[in-house]
Parts: structure tokens; C-alpha cells; sequence
């Protein structure tokens, strides 16, 4: 295992974090997948109040297993809220749940609307108190919401790190990793297997283009190239899905520059005309419709044959709140007002129209846990 100094916490974590959102099928499992975490080396479990009985299997867990509270390092999210007293009662029923006096890191759970950010700095003197008391040692944030939005958290100095979406097939949040790096903030890799593309389950056409590598192997080693980030989530169900290949560190100083280069050109071959760069000079959309994501979906859809992913990642518009807005393409009412703003004059309305057909499912998406 290689460990990085995650930002100005001075923490030394491992590059692979264990996350708890997956595991929550009962105690047993849980127990099963801290344990093969600790045994790869992993020191930092990441868990939230919002995850089920997560703190509750997880406390109990690391009770029962004996491990030092100093062996390891915890963190956990609380919701932001508008009333202040709720950060204290939702910290305290953290620990009390987690049986410990304190966490490590504390993050506020998804800074994804601007109202959220605000609640937060209503409320920064309580949480500055509250670390003060000793109840965390370092504050962060995570995000699923538009990169303005996260680059002006970044800025208000409140926090120590950063919890974020950013992947080989996901680089537009890149300027928010380079601007945490700027203020010495940790970086932590969201879900780079699941949400980085459902890379476990690689159509074979990707799997054919990334060879030697798997597409998990080259994300990890793409994310873990870059000094700017700190560590990455795994986010296994159970202990069987707790796989670090081992020849994956020994990967780090090998060229990709010819796989990065297949990919593109696939891309490019793939959908010509129809390429859309994701520089986001589309938004807003009068519908609300997040055109640049839709986009991205097909792309990844006609370029790799990663359509269960797109299908997926389609079927949460509209059904996960502000962890993922905006409403599916169908919505578009060709109003045209995107069309000039296009640098590569795409025919946005029809490629919408087009994604929505190719995506839509019966069933709608949903988080694996939800909360207001």
C-alpha cells in the first residue's frame, strides 16, 4: 500500500480508502470488509450518518475486532442544515453510534446547491466551536454539485478537504482539484469504479481498447498519477469485492500515453461530427436539462459500447434530488437557446432526443440511500 499526506490535516493516508455506503447488508458483512481493508493496508474508512446502520455495524466492528482507535483513521458526514443546534445533535449521535470521542475528519454531506453553502456559513461559529471541543480534529466538505459551486467552497477557507467526482471519463472537475491543491486542501476520490463508469463491469470493447490494463486499473492509475489527489474510494458491497491488484503500484511509473491516445481516437472515430467536448457552453438550459451530462452519457455510450453505465447514470435524472439534477432530454422543447453557444454547432436537440431514446428504462434510478 502507498500512503499521501492528505492536505493541510497532516494525515497520512492510504491512496485506497474504504467507504461503507455498499456494505450495509449486516455486521457480519461489514466486519468481513474491514477486516480485508486493514489487511491490504487501508488506514481510513470513510462512513455518514445517512448510510443506514452504517455507523452503528461500523462502531460495533471495530469494537469488536480490537483495533486502537489511533491504528486507523475515521471520517463521517453530517447533512448540512439550516439550524445550528442539528450540527452538534447530528455529531454527537455520529459518535455515540461510531462508540468513539472523536472523528478524524468530519465532512458536511454534499454542498451541492448554493442554499447548502450558506447553511454553512450560518452556522460556522457552532463548528468551530464543536472542533474546538475536540469532537473533530479536521473539517471538509463533499460534493456532487456544479464545479462553480465547488470552487467557491473551496474559497470561503472553511475546510481542510475535499470529497469530489473526478475520473478518466469525468475530467471536468479538474479545476477544482488543481484549486484544492493551491490551498493545500486534501482531494478524495469519489466511487472512481462505480460512478467513474461501472469500470468492474467493462463492456469488452473497453476492455479490448485499455489492454494490458483493465479500465479499473487505468482510472486508479490515471487518479493516482496525479499528485493533486490524495486518496480514492473503494466502495465494496462485500469483502470479495475488496480487490487492489497487485501489480498495480508497480503500474505507476509505466507510460499510458498509447492507451490514452486509442481512447481518444476512438472517441473521435465514434461519433465525428457529433462529439461533444464538454465544455459546458450550453448551460443554462430553460428546461433544466443538464445537456453537458446527457452528452457525456452517449459519447461514452457510442464511443465504448458503455451503455449499462449510461442507462444507469440516465435513470437517476429526476429521481435523486440534488445529488443528481436536472431533467432527462425528453424535456427539451427545441427553443434553440443552446445553439448559438456551441462551439462545435451541434444539433443539441436532436442529440438529445436521441440519448433519451437510447437510455430510457421503465424503472427509475435512485441513490442506494436517500435523504432530504
Amino acid at each position: 500500500m502507498l500512503y499521501r499526506r492528505f492536505g493541510q490535516t497532516d494525515l497520512n493516508l492510504s491512496v485506497f480508502s474504504l467507504g461503507t455506503m455498499r456494505a450495509l447488508s449486516d455486521p457480519q458483512t461489514l466486519a468481513q470488509t474491514v477486516a480485508k481493508a486493514f489487511s491490504l493496508g487501508i488506514n481510513h474508512i470513510e462512513t455518514a450518518r445517512a448510510y443506514g446502520n452504517s455507523q452503528v455495524y461500523l462502531g460495533q466492528t471495530l469494537k469488536d475486532l480490537g483495533y486502537q482507535r489511533e491504528s486507523f483513521y475515521l471520517t463521517s458526514k453530517i447533512s448540512p442544515v439550516g439550524e445550528s443546534s442539528k450540527f452538534r445533535s447530528f455529531l454527537e449521535e455520529s459518535l455515540a453510534q461510531l462508540q468513539i470521542d472523536y472523528l478524524d475528519c468530519l465532512a458536511i454531506h454534499g454542498i451541492n446547491q448554493w442554499q447548502h453553502l450558506e447553511w454553512v456559513s450560518q452556522n460556522w461559529p457552532m463548528l468551530e466551536s464543536l472542533r474546538a471541543e475536540g469532537l473533530f480534529r479536521h473539517l471538509g466538505f463533499s460534493t456532487h454539485g456544479p464545479l462553480d459551486l465547488i470552487s467557491c467552497a473551496i474559497d470561503t477557507d472553511y475546510f481542510s478537504f475535499v470529497n469530489l467526482h473526478y475520473y478518466y471519463f469525468f475530467q471536468h472537475n479538474r479545476p477544482a482539484i488543481l484549486q484544492a491543491q493551491s490551498k493545500d486542501l486534501g482531494v478524495f476520490i469519489i466511487s472512481p469504479a462505480d460512478k467513474g463508469g461501472m469500470l468492474h463491469q467493462s463492456p469488452e470493447l473497453l476492455q479490448h481498447i485499455t489492454k494490458p490494463l483493465s479500465p479499473l486499473e487505468l482510472n486508479y492509475l490515471f487518479l493516482l498519477e496525479d499528485p493533486c489527489i490524495s486518496t480514492l474510494s473503494i466502495g465494496p458491497a462485500n469483502s470479495q469485492e475488496m480487490i487492489i491488484p497487485s501489480s498495480l503500484f508497480e503500474q505507476l511509473t509505466n507510460s499510458r500515453q498509447e492507451i490514452y491516445e486509442q481512447l481518444n481516437n476512438r472517441m473521435n472515430e465514434s461519433l465525428g461530427s457529433e462529439l461533444c467536448k464538454q465544455c459546458y457552453q450550453c448551460l443554462p438550459c430553460p428546461e433544466d436539462i443538464n445537456i453537458p451530462e446527457v452528452l457525456r452519457l452517449r459519447n461514452l455510450a457510442l464511443a465504448y459500447n458503455m451503455d449499462r453505465f449510461a442507462q444507469y447514470r440516465y435513470a437517476m435524472f429526476e429521481n435523486a434530488g440534488h445529488w443528481f439534477t436536472g431533467k432527462k432530454a425528453i424535456n427539451c422543447s427545441e427553443c434553440g437557446d443552446c445553439l448559438p453557444r456551441c462551439p462545435e454547432r451541434l444539433n443539441i436537440p436532436s442529440l438529445l432526443f436521441d440519448a433519451h431514446h437510447r437510455f430510457v428504462q421503465d424503472k427509475g434510478g435512485r441513490r442506494l440511500w436517500q435523504e432530504d
